[in-house]
């Protein structure tokens, strides 16, 4: 059996003195010409990736679903607890009106439900229209958190901690800013 070198030199038929040249030449043909860098980055399936992560931020991101009509400057507190549920929330907001509000509402601290401002006496329609919004089982689970401006009369506070007593909604929270 002839071994593959020798069936190439008899194939090609080289002169033995050419055969060192010859086969530089034929291994050339094999060989890889010059050396290149590395290949560039694809980037056809850019606007896949950026449109996944469009899509997710837009899934997993809640909006805001009542526009604040009161200026609300937490209090300071020691100890802040983070509310667990918030889906089980409902939001009283109370502080001065923003701005463009003053002119018709003045400048005396307001009570806020939902987008409107409100009196007292309407905390007890605003609490069971939240509670119609909740499950069954999820009812007894509703927090109320009321938002106060550090600078609001502890009046006002009192009235609606006794008008939510009264409708039975006996879970309060306060909101508040760590101090450091």
């Amino acid at each position: 059996m002839l071994s593959l070198r020798t069936s190439l030199r008899q194939n090609l038929k080289i002169p033995a003195k050419n055969r060192n040249h010859k086969k530089r030449e034929i291994m050339a043909k094999f060989s890889k010409k010059g050396k290149k860098g590395a290949p560039a980055l694809s980037t056809a399936s850019l606007p896949d990736i950026v449109f996944m992560i469009l899509f997710f931020f837009m899934v997993s991101t809640t909006m805001r679903q009542t526009d604040r009509l009161v200026n609300v400057k937490l209090p300071e507190a020691t100890e802040v607890a983070k509310l667990e549920r918030k889906d089980l929330a409902a939001y009283i907001y109370v502080g001065t009106p923003i701005a463009s509000r003053q002119a018709q509402y003045g400048t005396d601290a307001r009570i806020q439900l939902n987008d409107s401002f409100k009196t007292v006496d309407d905390i007890r329609d605003f609490i069971a229209a939240e509670r119609e919004t909740l499950s069954e089982a999820d009812r007894s689970f509703m927090t109320v958190n009321i938002k106060a401006d550090e600078n609001v009369r502890m009046g006002i506070v009192t009235d609606i901690k006794q008008e939510l007593r009264r409708t039975s909604a006996l879970r309060i929270m306060y909101n508040a800013r760590r101090s450091e």
